[in-house]
């Protein structure tokens, strides 16, 4: 008679674990180190084109981890690059991706109308090894075209290091 008891025990333990083991996760982060390699490649990557730019590497969450400046990027490059970046994180994927997808008529359309967020290319996720790790936007260059090519830059000059 005690064996069902034992079984129900054991169960029911293991049940518990597997309860205790869902109820919290854990995420890979960017080091500051690894988030300014990107950055900074993402801006020499830019000043070789003869572009001034600003760019923002932020986390999973979309709070800024690094933003950079070059003398002679506009003002408005800053709050810019910035939202691109949470953009990308926030929406998981880029933010030239976004703009197709909010373009006026489209369902997700009214998206473009909310605080932050940037329907422009320029903001891109930082992913490697199956982890979104968090996002970079470059703002400044002649077009959501060139600061994507620059954030891509930023993004190849850490890509081994996120590769496991």
């Amino acid at each position: 008679m005690l064996r069902p008891l034992l079984i129900c025990a054991s169960l029911s333990a293991s049940v518990g674990l597997a309860q205790a083991q869902d109820a919290v996760f854990s995420t890979k982060t960017l080091t500051p180190e690894t988030a300014i390699t990107a950055a900074r490649a993402a801006m020499e990557s830019c000043r070789k084109q003869g572009y001034q730019v600003a760019v923002a590497v932020v986390d999973r969450t979309g709070l800024t981890q690094v933003l950079l400046r070059d003398r002679f990027a506009g003002a408005h490059t800053l709050e810019v690059a910035t939202n691109k970046a949470w953009t990308a994180a926030s929406f998981r994927m880029s933010s030239m991706a976004l703009g197709v997808e909010t373009q006026a008529g489209k369902p997700m359309s009214g998206i473009r109308n909310q605080p932050r967020v940037m329907a422009i290319g320029g903001g891109l996720m930082i992913e490697g090894g199956g982890n979104m790790f968090g996002a970079i936007g470059v703002s400044g260059a002649p077009g959501g075209e060139a600061d994507e090519a620059c954030a891509k830059a930023g993004m190849l000059a850490i890509a081994d290091g996120l590769e496991f």
